[in-house]
């Protein structure tokens, strides 16, 4: 019988009886009709016999979960779309629900609003979404939180993970950009193919085309033969361009050719090559406002900004913590033979610290109490006297300027890293004379960038923090093009 000739049919499961009560009132009200079920069996017997044209259940119930019955009802009635709920907010549930065939998933607890705005459109929808079972979830993933503001994140991951549409992802340094980069690849369509990051503030903006898209011998003095680029590296996979707010405009332009038209060419090269690349980005920075200044192509921003992703700060997030904490305990494989223990006072105290590092400045604080407390119990004071011996500013202005010793073997082995992927690149070879004087700018310009930013684009206070005269710092910052953002610091 056609859904028009009749009132639409809403199965509704949920072991909560007080949500089942609302829920039923209100899609009464809306002009439904309405069957309610307290457990996951009684609702699969009336979906096998081909009632409802619409589901509503919670994932976790008596008997049966969502889990289970949801790839059933896409063999058996793949045309019924299904809206999951659940108080475990995590991504790995909203990931799970997902790949099991529900139309959308909403965390609890829900505005009841947008949940009959979501009945209508599932039901505006002919065929749910289908999606084969991927491998089993990795329990192990670093996208960790249950709040309302990581809810957002989940859905839009959950919905774009198994498409090769272009994403953008924004929000903070540290932040998780490049975690949320490495999941929609991860547990996508192309988990098995090659996976490239690149990191766009490291490159020297000459060299930038030629990283990206490779070249042809002879085009440079020192190229004797065919180059290799990042499109080439990740062919049949996911390239995922980090800082694309520091994308020359000659290579932002090459880009844009990409998404347009599918192709690329080498450079020194007329003849296009197909490319077969997931494209994601991410930046920290204000692309808007650069398009305004004429450092970003607007058309290159809408065509990077298919699906658009922001990340928020840690501060909008407070509620994760304690499960970030313990994440990190668990991650860095601390000694679980004295685990490390904080007590509530100081997970409260962690809770309302501004966190101007975001995640990664929560990390290397754990890091740094497991270290220095080990077998202790972390209590308040011992929290207290680890902001105190951050900088001197840290705790007045929120700003943590690390100096510890993980994060300097983090930046050293960063370049090294960098220097062997680059020396790989002649196959034995020696690189063209004059490498200090190229490489020197890709070191540079983060350093003065970051000293300018703690110094709140003082630049008297940036060239004393470096030992730097001051018409020298002037001159650096006009020769590597660098923005000053001030703000008033204490």
């Amino acid at each position: 019988m056609a859904v028009t000739d009749r009132k639409i049919q809403v199965l509704i499961a949920d072991d909560d009886g007080a949500i089942r009560t609302v829920l039923n009132q209100a899609f009464t009200r809306a002009g439904y009709d309405v069957k309610t079920a307290n457990n996951g069996a009684v609702l699969w017997e009336w979906i096998a016999n081909g009632e409802g044209d619409l589901v509503i259940t919670d994932v976790m119930m008596p008997g049966e979960s969502a889990i289970d019955f949801l790839p059933r009802i896409q063999r058996s009635r793949p045309e019924l779309p299904v809206i999951a709920m659940s108080a475990q907010n995590t991504f790995l549930t909203a990931i799970k629900v997902t790949e099991a065939g529900a139309f959308d998933y909403l965390p609890k607890p829900f505005d009841l609003s947008e949940l009959l705005e979501l009945a209508k459109r599932a039901l505006a929808q002919k065929q749910a979404a289908q999606e084969e079972p991927s491998d089993k979830i990795d329990e192990g993933i670093s996208l960790v939180g249950r709040s309302q503001a990581m809810q957002e994140v989940y859905r839009v991951l959950a919905k774009t993970i198994q498409s090769d549409l272009s994403v953008l992802i924004t929000g903070e340094s540290g932040t998780g950009k490049n975690i949320t980069a490495k999941a929609l690849h991860d547990y996508g369509a192309r988990k098995s193919a090659p996976y490239v990051e690149v990191n766009l503030a490291t490159i020297a903006p000459d060299m930038m085309e030629a990283e990206l898209f490779g070249y042809q011998k002879d085009v440079f003095s020192w190229a004797e033969k065919d180059g290799q680029g990042k499109f080439d590296e990740s062919e049949g996979g996911t390239l995922y361009l980090d800082e694309i707010a520091d994308m020359s405009m000659a290579a932002q332009m090459r880009l844009l050719q990409v998404l347009q038209t599918g192709q690329y060419s080498k450079v020194g090269q007329l003849e296009p090559i197909k490319c077969n690349v997931r494209l994601i980005a991410s930046t920290h920075r204000d692309l808007k406002q650069l398009i305004e200044l004429g450092k970003f192509r607007e058309d290159l921003y809408y065509r990077l900004n298919v699906v658009s992703l922001r990340l928020p700060p840690l501060r909008e997030r407070r509620e994760d913590i304690p499960d970030l904490v313990q994440h990190f305990i668990k991650l860095n494989h601390f000694d679980m033979a004295h685990p490390l223990v904080i007590v509530k006072a100081a997970q409260e105290r962690l809770m309302r610290y501004s966190w101007p590092g975001n995640i990664r400045e929560l990390e290397n604080f754990i890091q740094r109490l497991a270290v220095m407390h080990t077998g202790e119990a972390v209590t308040l004071d011992v929290v207290e006297n680890e902001f105190s011996n951050l900088n001197s500013d840290s705790s007045k202005n929120g700003r943590n300027l690390e100096n510890d010793t993980q994060t300097i073997r983090d930046l050293k082995s960063s370049f090294e890293n960098y220097l062997q992927h680059y020396f790989k690149n002649y196959d034995g070879a020696l690189p063209p004379p004059g490498l200090y004087h190229r490489m020197l700018p890709e070191f540079e310009a983060p350093l003065l960038s970051i000293a300018l930013e703690v110094c709140g684009g003082n630049q008297i206070k940036a060239a004393n923090l470096l030992g730097l005269n001051r018409n020298t710092l002037r001159k650096k910052i006009r020769d590597l093009n660098l923005q000053i953002v001030k703000s008033y610091k204490n």
